[in-house]
């Protein structure tokens, strides 16, 4: 079987790549990546060490696709992630739906002229702002917590947000581009009879991410903390409450690796996959954590709002175990370990990733 991953030297690409290998031993794996990212020229040697067969070029433009040989599945990995991308300055409005939108096209017409299998790894932030800032939460230990005794909407419970949650506008550029995607991956699919499969990711996180303040939230703190950077509670009373759960790209590898496995073409093609409620965590408890393996470091309190923030994301995973057997193996300490360990082995991390 030869797969296809665009985005490949990313982190979550090439994680995805390495763990796919380690799981399919003589499995072949071709990527593609503009490196637009900074740091993820570091990654090519990885990869190539690996075996991989990596292309340089741009999902934007179809031509590159074109050159590109026959592969029997893809995953699409290539994004710009920043839930303030269009807002924020780095990026325009015209490029955020250009990377996540009009991309996603050439790489459908190249999955349907080679008859591949497709899986888009999609995002929670497709889920309605207004939604979940109106969601009953409670603080306790430092955190926000769903208080479930009062009546909840549909798609969220304990277990947290599953794919019946509302994707009812705003959701932000971002997620607004993301859930275009899905629709349109999904239509594009099924009126080519190819498999299709997609995955609402919750936050991605591990040793070797280039995080930001705006993605890759868990390595830029503890990286941030340990360089003694500025930090900052914004928001929600400038507390640091607000909730995130993370999980490792090895196990995204594995529940994608399943979901190729599996010959079923009707029925449920979208799932929500994240840490769950285990690996969910606060800002506050962040630094705390930050605070107890290196040294104190206390962020400077800012209650004013950000465009797009949420005050509780935290992803179900009972549809994911239910059909592919996956929950996530990576706990949140042994994960928050893994990225501390690789920042104080490397000072100049968030040099590297461009911050």
């Amino acid at each position: 079987m030869r797969i296809l991953i665009t985005g490949i030297c990313g982190f979550v690409g090439s994680v995805l790549a390495e763990t796919l290998l380690d799981l399919w031993p003589g499995t072949s794996i071709l990527g593609i990546d503009n490196l637009m990212r900074p740091g993820s020229e570091s990654n090519r040697a990885r990869l190539v060490r690996l075996g991989v067969t990596l292309f340089h070029g741009d999902v934007r433009l179809a031509s590159d696709l074109d050159a590109l040989p026959k592969a029997d599945w893809i995953i699409d990995a290539a994004a710009n992630p920043s839930v303030l991308a269009g807002v924020s300055g780095r990026a325009t409005s015209r490029q955020v739906l250009e990377h996540n939108l009009a991309a996603l096209v050439n790489v459908l017409e190249y999955a349907r002229r080679h008859s591949a299998g497709f899986v888009l790894l999609s995002s929670s932030r497709v889920y309605s702002i207004p939604a979940l800032a109106a969601l009953p939460l409670a603080v306790h230990d430092r955190a926000f917590h769903l208080d479930d005794t009062q009546p909840l909407p549909k798609g969220v419970s304990a277990c947290g947000i599953n794919v019946d949650f509302s994707t009812e506008a705003p959701v932000s550029l971002y997620g607004s581009a993301k859930l275009a995607s899905e629709i349109v991956a999904l239509d594009f699919c099924m009126a080519f009879d190819l498999p299709v499969w997609i995955d609402r990711c919750g936050v991605l996180a591990g040793a070797g991410q280039f995080g930001t303040p705006d993605q890759g939230i868990f390595s830029y703190w503890i990286n941030a903390h340990l360089c003694r950077r500025p930090l900052a509670y914004i928001g929600f009373g400038g507390h640091g409450h607000q909730v995130r759960d993370a999980f490792h790209p090895r196990d995204l590898a594995a529940l994608v690796a399943a979901q190729i496995r599996t010959e079923r073409r009707g029925g449920q093609r979208i799932y929500t996959a994240g840490g769950g409620p285990a690996n969910a965590m606060s800002l506050a408890q962040l630094t705390q954590w930050c605070d107890t393996r290196f040294s104190p470091h206390a962020p400077r309190a800012d209650g004013s709002p950000r465009p797009y923030d949420v005050p509780w994301v935290v992803m179900d995973n009972a549809d994911a175990h239910r059909d592919f057997g996956w929950s996530p193996a990576c706990s949140i300490d042994r994960l928050l370990e893994g990225i501390a360990a690789h920042a104080a082995d490397r000072p100049g991390w968030l040099e590297l990733s461009g911050i």
